[in-house]
């Protein structure tokens, strides 16, 4: 799986870090242990990033979804 941060050009990198570990699915107290601030911290930078509009996309490929063999599959039935 890959995330795509779109309109990361107008991100700070510590609002990058911060948006790319809540995507992920990382708490609050657990980022800021990583990043070596406070959770009220990562709480401002994250909604300072969500104030400038990005757009997170979750890039997952067809075959891992299984998508790929379905299309074959198909293709054998005609």
């Amino acid at each position: 799986m890959k995330i795509e941060i779109r309109g990361a050009e107008k991100l700070s990198f510590r609002e990058k870090q911060v948006v790319t570990l809540k995507e992920m699915g990382v708490s609050a107290a657990e980022i800021g242990k990583r990043l070596h601030i406070s959770a009220n911290t990562v709480a401002t930078l994250y909604n300072r990033a969500r104030a400038k509009g990005y757009e997170t996309v979750i890039v997952i490929p067809g075959d891992v979804l299984e998508l790929s063999a379905m299309d074959e599959e198909e293709d054998h039935e005609c």
